[in-house]
């Protein structure tokens, strides 16, 4: 790894002095060949995280903003940076034009999250032009991609400092070569790193939290960067998860969300101990946190014995994300999702019969490249035969350096977007049956706060996930309320609360 820039006493005079950056690069691009012989190096875990001394307070009187783009994890990373930086001295800024630091968390799944953070460094030229002082950064899934780093390089040299999702703990170092350095600082690690234990968080609010299980993905789907921008998979030491989340209870959280790229993966790099993600769950189960969510999973991973311990239920809560990809046996092939369409179903008819109130979501792919409309129908029968509570549903991006990438892609971009509505309209349909069917039942709400569209009205979410306003007073905020639903509707649900109340 290589980090560039010298230090000098004199910052103001760094500073102003970075009209032309050089700078030196240790990156090496994704590589679907190397990528798969990685799994032998060995990982270490570090709990010995601390700030240097002479980056101690260096913040002090300064203030930071961080932009979040993209999934849950890189929403916990931004928690982490924001804990780190908070050590450091520096406060939350309200907005951009107070913050003396700019931190774009990116994200690599889709073209148009990538095109969206261009556009706000575009934007941030004059900004920086007028401000010379202020440190611009990007992190994240894109800075683990070498074209977006050339791209930066030749179009955007107004940015101080590039690092991606393996080196977060570097953060003050890397911060200290920025500030005092001429050069723009780039240190993007290929390889990923190792486990860094007891970084700070900034954790938004009191009531949910997220907790990191494992890093990482070896499954390697054809139309996926996240194997090469987040690395093989690492999962954390049991008693480092259970002490994070027993640590969660005692400061009253109500809910914990267990994040992984795949987190049905989780314990399978362990070599000195036999202990999977259901015997993880089985342990969190008994502590004293009333609800516990997880995602994502990959159905090839879902074993019976997780299925076994989801059903003993207790704070462990019926809401299960399920990614299929696609209905159809051809196209998941292609995919390399290594799972067929008979071998889904089954599965999903295990979870309901072990768990009969499950609620499944998921997400799906159209336009994969070379999909037909029969293999498109096939995807809109296993929707049906499913019967998914919610969707997610995207037309196919195609990201450099996998392998989907260069397939032949045949499939219209407006056949693919009628296929998209079609699958929409069928989702929405189904999605608005299973919100009728809970018109009059009485549901447990955890109270969120107030609707993002009217401050009168509270908004909480059952166990299954589900969305759902009612009119309370603010103390519900936080605790457990019982709500009668009185009106249904396709993402939304409304109700009234009823007597009992649980805490």
């Amino acid at each position: 790894m290589t980090t560039s820039g010298s230090s000098t006493p004199d910052l103001k005079s760094a500073q102003k002095s970075k009209s032309k950056k050089d700078y030196s690069i240790y990156f090496q691009p994704p590589s679907l060949k190397e990528a798969k012989k990685r799994g032998k190096e060995e990982v270490t875990v570090h709990y010995n995280f601390s700030i240097p001394e002479d980056m101690e307070g260096i913040g002090r009187g300064k203030r930071y903003l961080v932009r979040t783009y993209g999934c849950q994890m890189n929403e916990h990373d931004s928690e982490t940076i924001s804990g780190i930086l908070e050590q450091m001295g520096y406060a939350p800024a309200k907005d951009e034009t107070e913050a003396d630091i700019i931190l774009f968390n990116t994200c690599a799944i889709r073209e148009n999250a990538e095109d969206k953070v261009f556009g706000e460094l575009g934007h941030m030229k004059r900004m920086k032009y007028n401000n010379p002082n202020l440190i611009l950064g990007v992190c994240g899934c894109m800075s683990q991609e070498e074209s977006v780093v050339n791209k930066i390089l030749k179009s955007y040299q107004h940015v101080d400092l590039i690092f991606g999702t393996h080196n977060i703990h570097r953060l003050p170092h890397l911060l200290r070569d920025a500030l005092f350095s001429k050069e723009m600082v780039v240190e993007v690690w290929s390889k990923e790193g190792d486990i860094i234990e007891n970084m700070p968080k900034l954790r938004e609010g009191s009531i949910k939290a997220w907790v990191n299980i494992m890093y990482g993905c070896d499954k390697f789907c054809t139309y996926c960067i996240v194997p090469y921008t987040r690395g093989k998979e690492r999962s954390r030491r049991p008693d480092d998860v259970i002490a994070e989340v027993r640590e969660l209870a005692r400061q009253g959280f109500k809910e914990i969300t267990l994040l992984g790229q795949n987190v049905n993966a989780y314990g399978k790099d362990f070599e000195d101990i036999t202990y999977g993600f259901g015997d993880l769950l089985d342990d969190l189960r008994k502590i004293d946190i009333p609800r516990i969510r997880f995602t994502t999973s990959h159905p090839r991973d879902f074993d019976d014995h997780l299925i076994e311990v989801l059903a003993k239920g207790g704070n462990l809560v019926e809401q299960i994300h399920l990614p299929v990809q696609s209905g159809s046996t051809e196209v998941l092939k292609k995919m390399a999702r290594k799972y067929s369409r008979e071998h889904y179903l089954e599965l999903v008819r295990k979870i309901k019969a072990a768990i009969p109130h499950a609620a499944l979501t998921t997400d799906i792919i159209v336009g994969f490249p070379g999909e037909t409309e029969e293999q498109f129908e096939e995807t809109l029968s296993l929707v049906e035969e499913v019967g998914y509570d919610s969707a997610y549903t995207f037309i196919y991006s195609p990201r450099e350096g996998t392998p989907a990438a260069v397939m032949e892609d045949n499939v219209p971009h407006e056949v693919k977007k009628q296929r998209l509505q079609r699958l929409m309209d069928l989702q929405n349909r189904i999605s608005l049956e299973k919100n009728l069917a809970l018109q009059g039942e009485v549901v447990e709400l955890l109270v969120e706060g107030e609707s993002k569209t009217n401050p009168d009205v509270l908004s909480g979410r059952t166990r299954t996930g589900k969305l759902v306003h009612f009119a309370g007073d603010k103390s519900l905020i936080g605790q457990f309320v019982h709500v009668r639903i009185t009106e249904a509707k396709t993402w939304t649900l409304h109700g009234e609360i009823v007597t009992k109340v649980g805490v």
